[in-house]
């Protein structure tokens, strides 16, 4: 196995302080008199009071407390150094599963389902349901060093394979994914089929389908629905798979601005109904921002959208997947769910659970809900 060092998260005061100052020194855009609704984007009062409690309340040496709960280590992996969590869990045969984030989320979602995915029994489950879990962040993410250039979910697979057999060691696993975790595990599905003996995605990636040549009116609908949510919240999207670097210029010299970037996400595609501390605390925002300011991970984070279009331009075929895949339908998720009929052929569909509460963020969001899907799922297909 290749070699692995022990990480903890420790960052000096001066990179916090930097941050911090920077907010108080920020300049803040003019704003329309009648922006009451976020409906020109993120709304100036409400970033406003999350700034005053970042530079006078937020506490991230409680932070770095959470995210060190659990052990973690750094490997080189296929060239990148990786940046994982690694927690062996209950069960008496190991039982390893792969969690991956995307953007603009971390390995922070994850955290809250540690204990109810690696020792079930704490919570009243069966310990011999127990995962050894791994959590990586993604290459240019949090504390994962960033690829040299853009690399997209694809090349990550291969990356994440080479992790979970050349590093630690598994033979084989089970992995799970919303987001890029969703286009990375679709790709562990097609291309590492012969050590990911089966998948979970909490959202569908729609670049997986092509329209059938008589679509019926269910697909079609589907198919509308993504095209609305494309020119309604996709603008993002164009920018970072096209010019990447023009806004990870801007991002990354302004906290300030990122903050505005990503928390508009946040209170849209998780389950808020509008208020987006319904589901993200002000202490859970922030950390995540920090995951991405305290590394420099801003800039590079964003070229993975940009590797994407690279790795599997307009038009291009995916194989289908043919490990059992679990999919969870969580009703706020804003890429819209296709009919299962729908991605039964992009997938080998074992198990299709329609979630009663939970966003885009599905993990962070709804962690007992999750972790006991989850659980179910790798149960039924008896990984």
């Amino acid at each position: 196995m290749a070699a692995m060092e022990t990480f903890r998260v420790e960052i000096d005061d001066a990179v916090v302080e930097r941050i911090r100052r920077r907010l108080l020194e920020a300049r803040w855009a003019a704003e329309p008199d009648d922006d009451t609704d976020w409906k020109y984007g993120t709304q100036a009062q409400w970033l406003r009071g999350l700034v005053e409690y970042w530079t006078s309340s937020y506490d991230w040496r409680a932070a770095e407390r959470e995210l060190n709960r659990w052990p973690q280590y750094r490997a080189s992996v296929a060239g990148q150094d990786i940046h994982f969590y690694h927690v062996k869990g209950s069960a008496s045969r190991p039982r390893p599963l792969l969690l991956t984030h995307g953007w603009p989320g971390s390995v922070l979602e994850f955290l809250g389902c540690v204990e109810r995915l690696a020792f079930p029994e704490r919570n009243g489950g069966n310990a011999e349901e127990g995962f050894d879990l791994v959590i990586p962040s993604l290459p240019g993410y949090g504390f994962s060093a960033r690829p040299p250039r853009p690399i997209g979910p694809r090349a990550v697979a291969k990356i994440w394979r080479s992790l979970m057999v050349d590093v630690l060691g598994y033979r084989e696993f089970a992995a799970q994914g919303g987001d890029w975790g969703a286009g990375v595990t679709s790709w562990l599905g097609i291309d590492h089929a012969d050590v990911t003996k089966a998948i979970h995605l909490n959202m569908v990636p729609s670049w997986v389908f092509a329209p059938a040549e008589r679509p019926d009116a269910e697909e079609a609908q589907y198919h509308a629905r993504v095209a609305a949510v494309r020119a309604a919240e996709l603008g993002y999207f164009v920018v970072q798979s096209t010019k990447p670097q023009t806004v990870a210029l801007a991002l990354t010299d302004s906290p300030l601005g990122f903050a505005a970037w990503v928390c508009e996400k946040f209170r849209s595609w998780g389950d808020t109904r509008g208020d987006i501390h319904s589901r993200f605390s002000r202490d859970t925002l922030i950390t995540n921002l920090m995951l991405y300011l305290v590394n420099d991970a801003v800039g590079p984070a964003i070229w993975m959208y940009r590797g994407r279009a690279e790795e599997s331009p307009p038009g291009s075929k995916v194989p289908r997947v043919e490990v059992p895949t679990g999919v969870a339908c969580f009703p706020a998720e804003f890429i819209p769910y296709p009919p299962r009929t729908v991605a039964e052929r992009a997938y080998a569909v074992a198990r299709w659970t329609e979630m009663p509460a939970g966003g885009h963020f599905a993990a962070l969001e709804e962690p007992q809900a999750f972790s006991d899907e989850v659980r179910a799922f790798f149960s039924q297909v008896k990984f």
